[in-house]
This record gives C-alpha cells, structure tokens and sequence, in this order.
C-alpha cells in the first residue's frame, strides 16, 4: 500500500467529506440491518438486495443521489466480505464507524472509467475521484503501474491520504543463514537477539510539555464551543506527528531486519501471561535476569529474545532438562545455546 498526502481545494474539500459520509451512512446502515437479523426474522439482505435498496435510496433522497454511485455501491461490496471473515471466524465482527473518526471511502476499477492518474510535474501527480475531478497530491515516490484501486482518508489532524493498493515487491533474503529473535516490550520497544535493544521514536520532551498544556487547555474547555474544537485539533496534530515518527521507525526497522536475516522469529505477545516465569527469583528487575539454577545473567528483555529465536529454529529445550517443546513456553535460558 502506497500512500501520499492529498492536496485537494476547498471545494473538493467539500466533496470529499461528503463522500466520505456517504459511505459511512451506507457501511451503518448495513450494520444496522445485520443487528436487526434474527433465526425468526429471516435473513439478513443480501448485496444484491442491498444493491437494490441503495437504488431505491438514491431514487427517495436527494441528497444521497448527489453523491456518487461509486463510493456508496463500494461500501457495500466492501460490507460483503467483511461479515464473510467474520463468520469464518478470520476477523471480529464489522463494527459502526464514526465521523470525525472513520473518514474514508474506497474506489475500485480499471483505471480510465472509475478512475485515473496522471502526473503533472516530478513532485506532483493528480488522481481523478468520481463527481470531484482531479485531485492533486505529492507524488513523494513513484506510483506501481499495477494500481486497481485506492483509498481516501482522513484523520484526525485534517489531513487527506490517498492510498494505491498494490503489492509490494519482496524483500531478497540475504542469504546468510542467520536467525534472530525479536521480543517486544514496554520500556524497550524491541529487543533483538544479538543484543540490541531498539526503542521507538515519540514526542520531544517540548512536545510532550506542549501536549500537557493543552490536555490542560482541553479539560477547560466547554463542550461543543470553537475553543474546544481547535484544542482538539492541535492535540490530534501533535498525536499524528508522534504516529508518523512511530511508523517510520517501524517501517525502516522491520526492513532491516529483513534485510539481515533469513529467520526473524516474533513472540506471539501475550499480555495476561507476561509475569509468569518458571523461578520467580529469575527476575531480580525488570532489566535483569539471573538464573538461580546456573547463575546465568543477561538483560531480561534480550534474554527472552534468545528464547524466541532458539523456539524458531527448534533447537528449545525445557527448563530442568524436560522434553522438548513444540510451542513458545516459559523457560530457563540454555548455556550452550546463548553462547551461539
């Protein structure tokens, strides 16, 4: 998914809100009429007549048939798969979306009907959106040929996206045969086998002053006032500032490691189980381990990260000299296996 920020006027400013509550309307009231299905009332309605009533919605309001066909048959095809997965028990179950919140659409075609794009200088390219003409955003990186669809959102900093859907080319494995474990945590974003401990970019401590400032601000305000209303805004820009920072981090590490590695080994987190250990006298900090069996001392966080890359490539042994595991389990750390 390629994504570039969106420079649209204040007129298709407007339009794109609209369409953005549109497909909002429509994804509710699909939800609405899904809440409503019981074994005694029938079925839900399916897409096609869901189809059909959206037509007959069109027909009945006015300021729904002002809006595109496009966008709103979309929210719908999109609703289809989405109760899908969640019957098959893949996803959780497709839930209201909120304005303010979820402000989005989707466009999916063969380029040249629904939709186009073309670039208009080396740094800025236009895509076309049904019933708002030709939108202008920073071509920041080239566009894939193969785009068939994209994406336009919003968030809460006011800012417009448009996102390409398409695949990426994989990344080559170096081919060294090295294998690396990667244990997340609180204090240490991410703490890697070899030793590294990696942390995640976030506000400076300016910015965090600054934020303090106007939760403080945000608590005084009245609601629904202007004053309210522009305090929200700065904080939200202020959030989306710390989350670019955050996803950068993560896009530029993850590709790291796979660059590196031919085995990158994740723990499958799990929060509840995360304070239990086998001795608890292992754990003198929350940065140190020691083993009281065999006096073995590491970082905690890395420790553990060895414990996810020996469980990856099938080498674990139980704590005590047990029989091996087949999954992730709890465990003392191995001599001979930490000195690899």
């Amino acid at each position: 998914m390629s994504r570039y920020r969106l420079r649209p006027t204040l007129v298709q400013e407007a339009s794109l809100l609209e369409h953005c509550g549109h497909a909002r309307f429509v994804w509710n009231l699909a939800i609405e009429q899904h809440s409503w299905w019981t074994p005694w009332r029938g079925p839900a309605p399916s897409f096609a007549e869901q189809c059909r009533q959206l037509t007959q919605a069109r027909a009945a309001f006015k300021w729904l048939r002002a809006g595109s066909n496009t966008v709103q048959q979309q929210a719908l095809k999109d609703f289809a798969p989405a109760m899908a997965n969640f019957y098959a028990g893949t996803h959780r179950r497709p839930s209201w979306r909120k304005a303010g919140v979820h402000e989005g659409f989707r466009i999916v075609g063969q380029r040249g009907n629904a939709w186009d794009l073309r670039l208009v200088s080396r740094r800025v390219g236009q895509v076309r959106v049904p019933k708002v003409g030709w939108v202008r955003f920073r071509c920041s990186r080239p566009v894939p040929p193969e785009v068939k669809s994209f994406r336009v959102t919003r968030d809460r900093a006011g800012r417009r996206h448009v996102a390409f859907a398409a695949i990426p080319d994989p990344i080559p494995a170096p081919g060294n045969g090295q294998a690396v474990g990667v244990d997340r945590g609180v204090t240490v974003s991410a703490a890697l086998s070899t030793g590294e401990l990696l942390h995640a970019p976030t506000l400076t401590s300016a910015e965090a002053d600054r934020l303090r400032r106007l939760q403080r601000r945000l608590a005084r305000a009245k609601r629904g006032s202007h004053r309210r209303a522009r305090v929200k805004a700065a904080i939200a820009r202020l959030k989306a500032r710390e989350s670019d920072r955050r996803k950068d981090w993560l896009e530029k590490t993850s590709t790291t490691l796979a660059r590196g590695f031919d085995v990158i080994a994740v723990e499958e987190l799990n929060v509840r189980g995360t304070c239990g250990h086998c001795a608890p006298g292992n754990r003198e900090s929350q940065a140190v381990f020691r083993c009281v069996a065999c006096g073995h001392q590491a970082n905690a966080d890395v420790n553990a990260a060895c414990n996810i890359r020996d469980t990856a490539v099938g080498r674990t042994v139980a704590a005590r000299g047990g029989r091996v595991l087949t999954r992730p389990a709890n465990r003392e750390p191995q001599p001979d296996l930490l000195s690899i």
